[in-house]
This record gives structure tokens, sequence and C-alpha cells, in this order.
């Protein structure tokens, strides 16, 4: 005797071994024995064999009719065995029976199972409601077959290329688009990225790192909404001063300048002005909310997408030629000892004489030209000449500073490598399109200029940041614990000391038109300068302010993501520049083990780190040539090999110098990590399920 009975949802068949009033022992075709309950026993049957029934019945059930059986059956609970007479003959037999029972289970949207054997047929709208749905999901896995097959074919359909982005990086699995990408990457055994790139769903690398970033960080687009800025308060006290910028040509947002008082005196006071939007953007405001929504201004070569609308800058930005919104801070100094005599803060306008680019005039600026009035350059800015003196005294005054620091840092500071900067000829001031031509310019790495307002601003940072803290107004502060390897710099609200610069505190303070931080801080720095002691009261964030942590939180997303476009970009235009120039070489140093993948080595004229492979046994330091390989502008990737090591391994002194940020190199380039899983399973679902 044979049994056919239902086990988690499939049907089997097999030879009856043993029987009791509960459960039989059944031995399936495979030898396999199982226990099955009575309840699940179906059909009891000596003829045919257990495997010619089952053949018999799924080829029966294939070829009913839903709708005719739907409609023989009774509008009452029925059993397979009833409707199979009904629909096939009085004597229907017992492979007609298997069929219908396979049939009606297999179509839940026409059946409702009821147990045992037993159904029940669905209403007719809820039928026909499911079967309209039926046909929908038909006609929409014809379009993603459709789709699929464009996409192995070479070509993107309109509709995937609109979605691309969310496709790659946040897509919704359920979504025709993607998944006729990954059941075409299958078909056509290619990974989704080199599918699409093949189907020319990308048009271009950098439109694609373009609009991916803007994908991830702007998904409303770049554009401002139309907002009113307001102007600064008319009755600030206008400074007796003649102050000045110095910044890179292509700087817009003006953020700080400096003026020196009383020279040959002896006792010099320097200001260090910043702009001042906090003195009218106010917390909360549709500016505000602007601001905070950006949290700063983007760079990339070329470009940038600026905190505020440039009308806003407009307004506070240092411009030369006029009298400026500024929070300034003024410290007196002993002229011959650079002893700190008094430091005040004041809100007030401040007159700035000249914006100097230090991109023009660093071939002028040098140390000898600041240390000896004797020497003289060919055309010389007038106003250049006229602040000679006052350059040479910040000059003196900054190397002070520095050495200051470093003897609280425990160690010198050791920037070897250079700056580079990027220029894009070809789109103006547009959005850059990939196909300009790009010149890379080298400067060297605390330049005379550079090093006068980067020292102003530590004090700055640091002498506001102490400030808060004693008034018990909370900041946003940068620290670091230690110079020990892995201690990392971290934001957080209390005044901590910062082991890298060697300072006691340090806030965020001097760009407040660029970095939301700062403008956050120039609002508790301005309740500071207007109450005194009693700021804390006035201040818009008071202690233990969870909106700070909230901005902190923000911000360090935010800074983290531009910062990486940056880099990103970066590497682009000068892989893009290798291409351009026809550069199959290039000397380096190594810098870092890259494990399996070789060493990464920092190339002497460029800003580039390559992965080189088969140079393991290269020391740190090491000099070598690199023959380049092909670049992948998609990853960011050139990988190289060494031709010749051009130091002497036995010789320590022609290594290449490591700075201090040697340690903490990372390279760019690398796999685009994707969220397309073409190994992912479709999910089961009821009206596809295999009795």
């Amino acid at each position: 005797m044979h049994a056919l009975f239902e086990d988690a949802g499939k049907f089997l068949a097999g030879r009856i071994l043993s029987e009791a009033d509960a459960s039989s022992q059944i031995e399936l075709a495979s030898g396999k024995r199982v226990k099955v309950k009575a309840a699940n026993v179906l059909l009891k049957f000596e003829k045919p064999e257990p495997a010619e029934l089952m053949a018999k019945a799924e080829a029966i059930a294939a070829s009913v009719e839903l709708d005719l059986a739907w409609e023989f059956a009774p509008e009452e609970e029925f059993g397979f065995a009833d409707i199979a007479r009904d629909y096939f003959s009085e004597s229907a037999p017992l492979s007609e029976q298997a069929g219908m029972l396979f049939a009606l289970y297999g179509a839940p949207h026409y059946f409702r199972r009821a147990g045992k054997g037993r159904f029940k047929k669905a209403p007719a709208e809820i039928l026909q409601q499911a079967l309209a749905a039926i046909e929908k999901k038909k006609q929409l896995q014809a379009q993603i077959d459709a789709w699929a097959q464009e996409l192995v074919a070479g070509t993107c359909p309109p509709a995937i290329r609109e979605q691309l982005y969310k496709i790659l990086f946040k897509p919704d699995k359920n979504a025709p688009e993607y998944k006729a990408v990954v059941e075409a990457s299958r078909s056509a055994q290619k990974a989704p990225l080199e599918l699409l790139q093949a189907a020319g769903a990308i048009d271009s690398a950098y439109q694609f790192h373009w609009k991916r970033f803007l994908f991830e960080n702007f998904p409303k687009g770049t554009a401002f909404p139309a907002v009113t800025a307001p102007q600064p308060p008319a009755d600030l006290p206008l400074a007796a001063v003649q102050a000045y910028s110095i910044d890179d040509s292509m700087t817009t947002e003006i953020d700080d300048a400096l003026s020196v008082q009383g020279l040959g005196t002896g006792t010099v006071t320097v200001g260090i002005h910043i702009a001042a939007p906090g003195l009218a953007i106010t917390p909360g405001s549709d500016l505000d909310k602007l601001g905070r929504a950006r949290l700063s201004t983007v760079y990339m070569p070329g470009y940038k997408i600026t905190m505020l609308p440039d009308e806003v800058v407009q307004i506070y930005t240092l411009d030369e030629g006029r009298a400026n919104p500024a929070v300034s801070l003024y410290v007196t100094y002993d002229e011959a000892t650079l002893e700190v005599k008094d430091k005040v803060t004041k809100l007030e306008r401040v007159p700035v004489a000249v914006n100097f680019r230090h991109d023009k005039l660093d071939h002028i600026v040098t140390e000898a030209w600041l240390q000896d009035p004797s020497i003289q350059v060919e055309n010389t800015p007038q106003p250049l000449l006229d602040k000679r003196e006052e350059l040479s005294f910040l000059h003196r005054l900054a190397q002070h500073l520095k050495a200051g620091r470093e003897q609280v840092r425990g160690k010198p500071e050791n920037f070897s490598r250079p700056d580079y900067t990027f220029r894009l000829d070809g789109n103006g001031d547009n959005e850059p399109q990939g196909h300009e031509t790009v010149s890379i310019t080298v400067r060297k790495r605390g330049a005379p200029l550079d090093l006068i307002v980067a020292e102003a601003a530590i004090v700055a940072n640091s002498t506001w940041g102490l400030m808060l803290a004693e008034y018990g107004v909370p900041g946003i502060y940068r620290s670091q614990a230690s110079l020990a390897p892995g201690v990392k710099v971290r934001m957080s609200t209390k005044a901590l000391p910062h082991a890298g610069i060697g300072v006691k505190a340090y806030s965020w303070a001097t760009s407040p038109l660029r970095r939301y931080t700062d403008l956050v801080n120039q609002w508790q720095i301005i309740a500071c300068a207007r109450h005194g002691a009693t700021a804390a009261l006035a201040a818009p964030f008071k202690p233990k302010d969870a909106e700070l942590f909230g901005i902190i939180s923000s911000f360090d997303g935010a800074y983290s993501a531009y910062n990486g476009y940056q880099a990103g970009m970066e590497r682009f235009w000068t892989l893009k520049y290798l291409e351009q120039n026809a550069i199959t070489e290039l000397d380096g140093a190594v810098i870092k083990d890259n494990g399996p993948n070789g060493v990464l080595v920092r190339a002497d004229s460029l800003p580039l780190v390559i992965s080189v492979a088969g140079a393991q046994a290269l020391p740190r330091g090491a000099r070598v040539r690199v023959k380049l390989g092909e670049i992948d502008e998609i990853t960011l990737d050139i990988h190289g090999t060494v031709t010749e090591r051009l130091d002497d391994p036995q010789d320590p002194s022609d290594d290449a110098p490591l700075d201090d940020s040697a340690d903490d190199e990372e390279d760019v380039a690398g796999p685009i990590a994707i969220a397309v899983d073409v190994n992912e399973s479709d999910s089961p679902s009821a009206d596809n399920s295999n009795p």
C-alpha cells in the first residue's frame, strides 16, 4: 500500500511500512523513512507506483483551467476529490484527484486552504483583485526582463539611468530597476558597476563621482532658497586700524584679517579680526537653518559649494575698501621680548585696506625679504611695501609662537610635504565637467605668509576657547589627549588640551563664513564680549545643551564626507594630470607597508599615493622610481612597479624625510562599495508556491 501525504508544504508519496491510529511509517523512493501524522495522509493507493502517480498528477495539475474549476466549486467548503469528480468525471481516477489537489494547492488566490485536502473558493471580488495583482506582477517581471536584456546587450534603459545612484548606493531592493540590474549582472556574469559602465549608464568618471556625492549629501541639489540676509548692527564702533587679509586668489569667503599698531613704541598690539555673521544671523533663523543643513563649505579643485549663499557672504566677508563687522581679538605684546601684556575682545567695524593674495606674493614675501629691508623685488605692489614692516613683525611673532607651541608639544612640528594648488582651465566659474586641463603647482608648507595667518588663528582659537571656559559658556572644541600613536583629535564641548597643536584649549572660531561650528562658537564669544561674567545667562547655548552635541555629531559626519570628497577629486585631477602630460614614471618614497599589495609610495612632485606591488622588502623612507600602470578613473586607482631604487640602502642619510602626518596616510583608491547584491536570493511569495 502507498500513500500521498503533505510534509511542510510539499506533497510526497511512498510505500507504507506500518500504520497506527495517529501516524504511519512511510518509505520514500530515496529509501528515506519518515513518520507521517494520519491527518497529513491525503490518499492511499496500491497502484500505480508513487513516482508514476506524482508525475501524472503534476502534468494534470498544469492542465487544470482554474477559472473553470472555480466556477465548478461549491460555495461551501469542499474536498479536492469532490471537485475532481465535478471537473473531470464522476469516476475521476486517482491521478486526476491528485492532479486537482496539486492545482488547488498551487492557486491560493482562487482557493483558500481549509486543512487536510479541503478548500473554500475565494469570493469573486477578492479573486479579481488577486488576478489583477498577478497580471501586474507578470507585466512588471516582463519589464524587468526587457531592461535586463537591454543592459546585457550594452544599452542602459532611461529608467535605470535616472535611478542609477539610488540603485548603486541606497537601493529599494523591491524596485524593478534594481531587480533588472541584478538579473542582468547574473545573466552577463559581470559585476554590476562593470555592467552599467559597459551599457553607458555612466557618462563620465567625473560625473559619476560628482553625482554620487550630490546624491549622498545634497539630494535636493545645491541651489539655495530665496532668503533675506540681515544687515549687521549699525551702532558698531569703528576700529582705529587699517587691516589686511591674506588668502588665496580663489578665496571669496574672507573670514580673517590682521592689523598691527604701535611699532617702534616698545608695545605692539596685534589685531586678529574675524568676519562676524554672528552679529546679524540669529540662532533659529532661516539663514541659521541653511548653515546648519550644510555645516561647511565643500571644496574641490575648480569649484566649491558654499555653506551660505553668496549674497549673504558678500555682506559679511572682509572685503577691502570698506569697514566690515568683526569680532576682534587685540593682543598686546612687548615689542622686544614678545611677552603678552594684554588681551581684549571687541565687537566693531574694521576698515580693511587690502586683500592680499599669497599666490601672487609668495615669490616676494620670503624670510630674507622680511628680515632684510634692503632687499628689493621688482614689481612689488605698493600696498605690500606699505605693510612690509608690520609683516616683518608678524613673521617674527609667528616664529616665536610656533617655537613656544613646539616646546609644549615636546617636539618640533615636522610637515615636510608641500601643499599643492589645483587650477582648471576650461570651466571658468562653472561646475567642472571632467575634461578641463588641470595644472598643479607646488607650494612649500610653512611659507612666511602661511605661518603668519596660521599662528594668528591659533592665538584666536585658543584664547577664545579659554575665555568661554572662564565664563562658563559652552563651546565646540577640538582636543587631543597626547601625541601617542592612535590618539586622535576629537570634538567636544569641553576646553581640553590639544597636544598636537600645543595649546591648553582650542576652539574653532576663525572661519564662521565657512564652518558652522565656528558660527556657533562666534555666537557664544559675542555673548562673552557683551556680557562678561553673566555671559552664560545670555549665550544662545547653555551648559550641557543637548543641541550642541547634535551639532558636533552632524558636523563630524558632514565634514568627514566633504573632506573625503575633496581628497577624491584631488586624486581624480592628479590622475588626469598624469594622463594629460603623458607621465609614465614617477619618483617617490615608501611610506607604509601595504600588506599583500606591496607598499604605498608617495610621489615626490605630485599629491599622489600609489600601491606598488612586489616591493614588500623596501623599508619606510626608501626612495624609488615607479613605472605607472593603467588608470581607473572610477575607482581612482593606479598601480605601479618599482624599476629602480634611488637611495643607498646602506646610507640612511639619503632616505626621504617623513613628516608627522605620514602615519595617518590613507589611500583613497580602491573598489567602490555599492549596495547591489547579485547573490541575494529573492524571497518566496505565496502565489508561486511549489506543491
